[in-house]
């Protein structure tokens, strides 16, 4: 409907946002860019609209109930932290991690174990991580990269999650839609995972760069932190800090593990039991079933509400006031309103591109291109920038989903719809994973305490490596026709392509002192 201008409101936010560090700023001036345009450049009509979208996303009642359980995740972790339960799992865990690398692999092996939903992933490994990476000083960038990396892309490969879920509903209703009953949704979805690339090969590239060596603005960031012990740079703004929020935590010598187990417990079984129930599995539906049609906001919501109950009876053992206690719950919620308003702006941002056709443009614009070969490789790319502009990958795999299917089985049959099954999600998977303008993003920076630009700035080199070899795998998945195969190939390019920029970035760029001390594994704060 408004052609190329569709495109312009996302790109600004984005820009504007790398440009300025001010995200908040840069969204809102996007919106309204997107008004102008809706608008047809009458200033009075585009602010009205503006508005009015904000009000829309606020109100609907997924994206109402999503900025409770936000809040809600906020106290549950600012009770955590408060009882002295993250401080007690850093001092029992203190003699088994007990270098920088060991530390960094702590928070990825976390951030596999928590597969189940990519908030709670952010939220449950930031507080068990941190402190101990604080420790051994890895930068905030690099805490955040690992939180990010390992939240959106496990979500979306499972085994089991509502992800997953969602996934597999959008698959089942296009298969009706073209009547396809040649093999289930889900085993067509177990069979995609292979050709999942990015997904898969971004959790293989974490602990490369945790053990290998960093480039780019990653390793200027590691360096400092090193050298100065400063875990963020000066002048930089993280979006939260549970810390500064929230002050010391309250008798924290008389604290103990349980005090971050329990809350985390509570949080992760009630969320399973949860996504299960509001699905209808108690009615006697299977899990994937259950899984497919569970009400995700309402599920987590009372996982959120769960956990931060737990966390007050846990301030009660701790003989908190009732002052404290209240304290904690609102320095809670203020260490997430920087969240809940990026948030809202960003969802905004998606209905902006909704209502000027912008995913509507870019597939049109490629059609003319689509070939069986070229197809997986266009369909990557397209669900790649749409999901970097619109920071969502659910909105992504929504519109991709029902067009990408029926064109590959219209030209390559079941085969080359599990193809581009896991081209879909992996492009989808890209923008969740280092657009600015992403919840998951978002979330990573609050819990690691990162600034948010400084994170995206830092990750964005890696996830593009990633994302390229991710291109040129599917470019050859018209002769290669093992997903698991070319899974290899991409590895092993992976692993050769990190190690040599790392090595190349670092020689040029840093002295032989300094390469010397990005390779130290057991230097702690204060030595």
């Amino acid at each position: 409907m408004f052609g190329l201008w569709s495109i312009v409101p996302p790109l600004v936010a984005i820009l504007l946002a790398i440009i300025t560090r001010k995200v908040v700023i840069s969204l809102f001036v996007s919106i309204l860019i997107g008004g102008l345009i809706y608008c047809g450049g009458n200033p009075f009509a585009a602010v009205a609209v503006t508005f009015d979208w904000m009000k829309d996303v606020m109100t609907d009642g997924w994206n109402a109930r999503f900025l409770v359980l936000v809040a809600l995740l906020g106290i549950g972790a600012a009770l955590m932290y408060k009882v002295g339960g993250s401080y007690a799992l850093t001092r029992s865990l203190e003699h088994k991690i007990n270098n920088r690398k060991r530390a960094q692999f702590f928070g990825y092996i976390l951030g596999i174990i928590v597969f189940f939903n990519d908030y709670v992933n952010s939220v449950i490994t930031g507080n068990a991580a941190k402190d101990i990476n604080a420790k051994y000083r890895v930068s905030k960038e690099k805490f955040a990269y690992i939180l990010d990396a390992t939240a959106a892309p496990m979500a979306t490969i499972g085994p089991v999650s509502d992800w997953i879920g969602f996934q597999v509903s959008l698959i089942a209703a296009t298969f009706v839609s073209i009547s396809l009953v040649e093999t289930q949704p889900y085993f067509a979805f177990l069979g995609s995972i292979q050709w999942n690339f990015y997904s898969v090969l971004s959790l293989a590239a974490v602990p490369l760069f945790i053990f290998g060596k960093d480039f780019g603005p990653m390793a200027k960031a590691e360096l400092r932190a090193l050298k100065t012990g400063k875990l963020i740079e000066d002048g930089a703004v993280p979006l939260s800090s549970i810390e500064m929020d929230l002050g010391e935590p309250i008798n924290q010598e008389k604290a103990n593990v349980w005090f971050f187990i329990l809350p985390l417990v509570t949080l992760i079984g009630v969320g399973i039991w949860a996504l299960w129930y509001t699905g209808g599995g108690a009615e006697g539906k299977t899990l994937m079933d259950a899984l497919a049609d569970t009400q995700v906001d309402v599920a987590l919501t009372w996982a959120a509400f769960a956990m931060a109950f737990v966390g007050i009876i846990l301030g009660l053992i701790q003989k908190f006031s009732f002052k404290e206690l209240e304290d904690t719950v609102m320095g809670g919620i203020r260490t997430m309103l920087p969240a809940l308003i990026i948030m809202i702006l960003a969802w905004s941002i998606g209905t902006v591109t909704d209502a000027l056709g912008t995913a509507d443009f870019v597939v049109g614009a490629t059609q003319n291109w689509m070939t069986p070969q070229l197809l997986p490789f266009l369909i990557f790319v397209i669900c790649m920038f749409i999901s970097f502009s619109t920071g969502t990958s659910w909105g992504t795999m929504a519109i991709m989903t029902p067009i990408g299917i029926p064109l590959a089985y219209t030209i390559g049959g079941l085969p080359l719809v599990q193809i581009i099954i896991g081209s879909i999600f992996a492009g989808a998977i890209f923008g969740d994973h280092c657009s600015p303008i992403s919840d998951t993003t978002v979330m990573a920076s609050i819990f690691a305490g990162s600034d948010h630009i400084a994170h995206v700035k830092t990750q964005v080199p890696y996830a593009l490596l990633v994302a390229s070899i991710s291109g040129v795998l599917y470019l050859l998945s018209p002769y290669i026709r093992q997903g698991w195969v070319l899974l290899l190939i991409g590895l092993g390019a992976l692993i050769l392509l990190s190690k040599l920029f790392g090595f190349l970035y670092q020689k040029k760029h840093f002295s032989e002192e300094d390469i010397a001390l990005l390779a130290t594994n057991k230097l702690v704060s204060g030595e």
